[in-house]
Formats: structure tokens, sequence, C-alpha cells
């Protein structure tokens, strides 16, 4: 029998829908896939149910059944219904609602290139109405950004939800969410999204999708500390629409090369992509000629890949030990292609997932993949035994159970473990090339087991483990290059891979502790750090006397560290700006921003990035927004340029 996970329960029970169908039957209906046997009042109910989880991050179906079976349905039975006329509403937020700065509509969709040719004729047949030349109107297509629809007026971040009025959800940009782009507040409509490579890198153990991690970062209560860290290391941003990366071209052009667009603009960002959004742009007379429905423009349309589905036979389950010990499950699959691409292997996220659904050799699962998202196991259709590790893949160890997860607790001696945290390692510092998998395993191979090891090689060892001489000085090079070049000590802490120590809590315990002081501080002492819960505190002195022996060995190499300021310090320094707030802005045309910040903060301002009415300077570079600027002087705040910032300094 079908049925919902906890989490689904929850956020239904939250989003208050007043709904009558037991949490059963929604289930046992989309495991159907079948609205004909609902009468009027479940379909629309098992719509707004879908809707809910789907915009939680807990999806119920694919958009490919809630728009081609379902909405589908309802628009065959009642063409006119006002749900089809609506933008369905965000309903993970929490509060009062208010009424958007301007109308949020949702954005007509097709899933065909004939639906594109459709919605080309209507723009031709607009602009022979206002006789004007379709061939010279220009088309806009942007990546259709799969994350947490919101508006930015410059004072409040709202929720979409449902088109016309939203929740205050400012609190983001207080927790230090950042603006994507040319980093601007108040630039209208964007989306809340986080990077493909982060999430796949750092959060994809700890949240199924991206879109469930993206609901997380609104919600009202105390950050998970992995959506924090995120934040904090500006893997997690509110991008506009207006900032996005696009082509351009006439109509003519969309379709003499229409897949090649599709593929160019996927590729534009490093966000979950659902789609690609084709808007009129440069002709202000035909978009309001065209006008909008209640539910979108109609000089915009969405193209969107349709979600394919496959029934897949499970070969096996093998086992992947990660940095950390955890060891996670990948269904290895009968090869099928989807989306245009072959699938042979889908995460199993957890072996919880493993035990409780029946994933196995023999596994009949039906899995999706839209566009360039990575495949899915949508359910499973028919259960096989579990196939379930006893020991590490890796190092052979028994592996021991913590909750849902499984763990190889040999860090020292799991070859995975060793691998994945040097090559963590070398990809944290940001600072070295060539490190990367490849090299690392074949290192290891010839009995290179720590970092520092890979520190003590020569030109001779190199070639004796068969790298080429330019291949064995380049790496040793880059080693060099690693050593001399200047690093905040908050990336080279970050890059021993703490448990519950991002980049971001890096920052925080060296804003209150020297480097080296940190190894003797007590789990109390972590606690009064702000951020830093019980359970992290406890984490972090633990691991912290773990590595001690590693990093000190490693730290006497002599890297090129920048300390951090003290805010201890910053508070007693005698600076024109010791204790203020700043925010930059624009263009700089004697430094960078980000140098110019961290010199800030050396001499003892703190800095932001938006205005709030606790800001006492905003520096003006060149091509700033009007907005910010309004908001600054509307909060009472001082605005000056970048020359009098720097003569500030002199003083």
């Amino acid at each position: 029998m079908p049925s919902l996970s906890n989490t689904q329960l929850e956020l239904l029970k939250e989003a208050d829908l007043s709904i009558h169908l037991s949490p059963e039957l929604i289930a046992q209906i989309a495991a159907q896939a079948d609205p004909k046997q609902l009468s009027d009042e479940q379909l629309l109910e098992f719509l707004q149910a879908c809707n809910a989880l789907y915009r939680s991050g807990e999806p119920l179906i694919s958009d490919a059944d809630y728009d081609f079976i379902f909405l589908a349905e309802l628009q065959k039975r009642h063409p006119s219904h006002p749900y089809l006329e609506t933008v369905e509403p965000e309903v993970i937020a929490v509060g009062k609602t208010v009424t958007l700065p301007e109308p949020m509509l949702s954005t007509e969709k097709t899933y065909t290139r004939s639906g594109i040719e459709k919605w080309l004729s209507r723009l031709k047949k607009a602009a022979e109405d206002c006789d004007a030349d379709f061939s010279t109107l220009m088309i806009r297509a942007t990546p259709k950004l799969d994350g947490y629809a919101a508006y930015d007026d410059g004072k409040v971040l709202y929720t979409r939800g449902d088109g016309r009025r939203g929740t205050d959800i400012s609190r983001v940009f207080e927790r230090g969410l950042i603006v994507g782009g040319n980093g601007e507040r108040g630039q209208g409509a964007g989306e809340i999204v986080v990077s493909q490579t982060y999430f796949n890198n750092y959060l994809a153990d700890y949240f199924e999708n991206s879109r469930n991690f993206q609901a997380s970062i609104i919600k009202e209560k105390e950050l998970e500390q992995h959506a924090l860290e995120a934040i904090q290391n500006h893997a997690a941003v509110f991008f506009p629409f207006s900032q996005l990366p696009a082509w351009q071209g006439t109509a003519a052009e969309v379709l003499a090369d229409f897949e090649h667009v599709i593929e160019t603009v996927y590729k534009l960002v490093d966000y979950d992509v659902d789609g690609v959004v084709f808007e009129l742009i440069g002709n202000e007379r035909i978009k309001k000629y065209l006008g909008a429905t209640r539910h979108h423009h109609r000089w915009q349309i969405a193209y969107k890949n349709n979600v394919e589905t496959a029934e897949v036979i499970v070969l096996k389950v093998t086992p992947q030990t990660s940095r950390s010990g955890r060891v996670n499950p990948v269904a290895e699959l009968t090869p099928t292609k989807l989306s245009g691409a072959m699938i042979s292997r889908s995460t199993a996220h957890h072996y919880g997932m493993v035990k409780k659904l029946g994933i196995g050799p023999g596994t009949l699962i039906e899995l999706t993949r839209s566009g360039l998202v990575i495949p899915k196991i949508e359910r499973v259709i028919i259960p096989a035994t579990p196939q379930i590790p006893e020991h590490c893949p890796s190092c052979g160890s028994e592996l021991v159970w913590d909750s849902d997860y499984l763990y190889c607790l040999n860090t020292t001696k799991c070859p995975a473990q060793i691998e994945n945290t040097i090559e963590h390692f070398f990809r944290t510092l940001a600072n070295v090339d060539g490190f990367g998998q490849k090299t690392v395993e074949k290192l290891h191979t010839f009995g290179v087991n720590s970092i520092y090891a890979v520190y003590q090689l020569s030109m001779e060892q190199l070639q004796t483990m068969g790298f080429g001489d330019k291949t064995a000085q380049n790496l040793l090079d880059q080693l060099h290059r690693s050593r001399t070049e200047a690093i905040d000590d908050w990336r080279f802490l970050g890059a021993f891979g703490i448990y519950r120590m991002g980049l971001g809590n890096c920052e925080r315990l060296l804003q209150h502790h020297h480097l080296l002081d940190i190894f003797n501080l007590t789990v109390e002492d972590v606690m009064n750090i702000e951020g830093f819960a019980d359970k992290t505190s406890a984490a972090v002195v633990e691991c912290l006397a773990k590595i001690k022996t590693d990093f000190m060995q490693i730290y006497q190499l002599g890297f090129n560290l920048i300390p951090t300021p003290l805010i201890a310090e910053q508070q007693q320094a005698i600076s024109p700006i010791s204790g203020k707030t700043i925010v930059f802005t624009g263009t700089m045309v004697h430094g960078k921003r980000d140098d110019m910040s961290k010199q800030a903060k050396r001499l003892g301002a703190k800095v932001a990035s938006s205005v709030t009415g606790k800001t006492d300077f905003l520096v003006t570079g060149t091509d700033v927004g009007m907005a910010k600027i309004a908001v600054a002087t509307e909060k009472g705040v001082q605005v000056i340029s970048e020359e009098e910032y720097l003569a500030l300094l002199k003083q």
C-alpha cells in the first residue's frame, strides 16, 4: 500500500489546506496516476496537495504528471476553472501576508518545439497588429531556475505567495544570503537557489534534492547547520531574473538552431535548471498589446524538457565510502536512455531508504530524469531483498548504523577516506591545481597516505610513480604555490574537513580565537560563540583533538596565511571605521571589493551585504543602482564615494 513519508505528512499539516482526502488516498492517487475516477473536488484537492509538497521540496509526483495528467484533466473538465488561472501558491512561508510591490505571475509552459512555434506565431500576429517588423524583434532566452521564487524591492524580500500577496522573508538576508549577479538589492523578481556543484559536494548527503534544501533556507526556525554554511559560503543566493545570463536572437534564429539554443542556455549557470524562458524584449508596445492573463504574461513562455520516466531493474546496490566515513548506496541499473542520456546509475540516498523500500538485485523501480537533472528513483514498483553491506567496500572494516546511515569508523587506514580527505584539502584551498581524484588515487597506490606525505614528494619519487617530467614538475610547482600564495586562515582550517565546520563556521571561530589557540578550547568556549549549539560545539572540540597532530605537521610547512581579525581586537582598534557597519556597492576603482572588505574588517568594521537601519556607511563605486542609494537615504545611512571612504581611512 503506497504511503506518504512522515515529512510529507507534516508539510501537508503545516500547509493547512483544509482538504478532505486522507493521506492514504493521496498516496494511492499518486501511485495510480489516473484521475478519471476522481470527483472534481478530489481532483482539485489532490492538485493542491501536490503543489504544496512540490514547493516544500518533497514532491509527490513529477512536473509532467502534474501538468499532463492531473492539471490536464481539470482543464478538460472545466476549461475556465479558477485554479487554472491562478498562480500556484508557495505554502511553506509562515507569517502575515502582504501585497507584493507588483504581481509575480507564473510562466506559460510548453514541453514541445511546436508549442514555441505557436507562441512565436502569436508574437508575429501581435507585431502585425502593432505595425512592427516581426523579423527584427529580439527574443531573450534565460535559464528557468528551479529554486524558490521571491521578490526583492530593496527593503523587503517577499515570497511569491499567490502572485499578488506574499510573506516577508527578509530574515534570509539577515542570515547572510547575498544577491547573485551584481550583488545589488531591489531588482525585483528572482529565485533563491544553490550552486549545483556545492550541493553535490556538500549537501547531497543531507538533502534529497536542491528544492528540499532551498525550502529549508526561508523557514522561521533556526537554520540547520548545513543550510547556514551554504549561505555563509555564498553557495546559496537570491538570483534576480534581470541578472541571469542569456542568449539573444530573432525568432528565425530561435527556430533555426532550437536544440543548440536550449543546450546553450541550460549550461549558463551552475544552478538547477528545469527549462528555458523565452521572452520578447525591447518592444514595450507589443508587450502591452499582448498583456497577461491572471496566471501568466502572454509575451513570455517557458520550454521545459519533458520529464521522462522508465521502469528499470536494479542490478545491484554498490556502496561508496565518503571522506567522513559515511557509506552511500548507488543503484546500478539496467542501462536506460532518459532525456537523451544513457543512465546506468542512480543514488539511493542512504541505506535507511534501501532497507525500507527493498532496493536490491531485481528491484523494479520507476526512474525519472528531466533535462540535466540527476536521475532519481521516483518510486519502487516491485521490491526485492535489500542489498546492505556489512563491511566497508574500501577497507573491509565492519560498518555501524547511525540513524539511516552506515559508517566506516576506520578513519586512519580506510583508502577511500584517505583519498577523499586529500582531495578535499586541495579542493578547499582553492589555490592549487592538479590534485584531482585520479592523481590522488595514483599517489595513494604508491603509499602516499596523508596530506603531509604529498608535500614531501620529490621529482624523483613522482617520476618513479609514472608521472612524466612535465606533469611531475607542475605538481611540485602547484604544491609550492599552495604554500606561498596568500590564503585566509579560515580557508586553511576548513580544508581539514572538520565535522560541522564549513568555511563559514571556520571564519566565525577564528573571529574569536587565534588559529593555534583553537585546539585548547573547551565545549563551553565554543558554545559562547554565536551560531554554535551544544552538539555542534562538542563535535568541533572532539574533531579538533583528533586532527591536532596532522594539522600542526602541515601548518609547520609554512603556509602564507592571512589571519582573521579578532572581534575583540577590532573593537579596541583605533580607526575611523572601528565598530562601524559598512556596505560596499558598485565597481571599485582602487581595488577589488573583496580586498576592501577584508581591509575594513582588519580595521574593526563590520562588513554587510545589504543596507539596514544599523548600517553606518554605504560606500559607492561605479555602476551603482539607485535603489540601494534610495534605501540608504531613507534609512538615514551616510552615502559616501570610494574616494571619500579612502580619505576617511587616512584620518
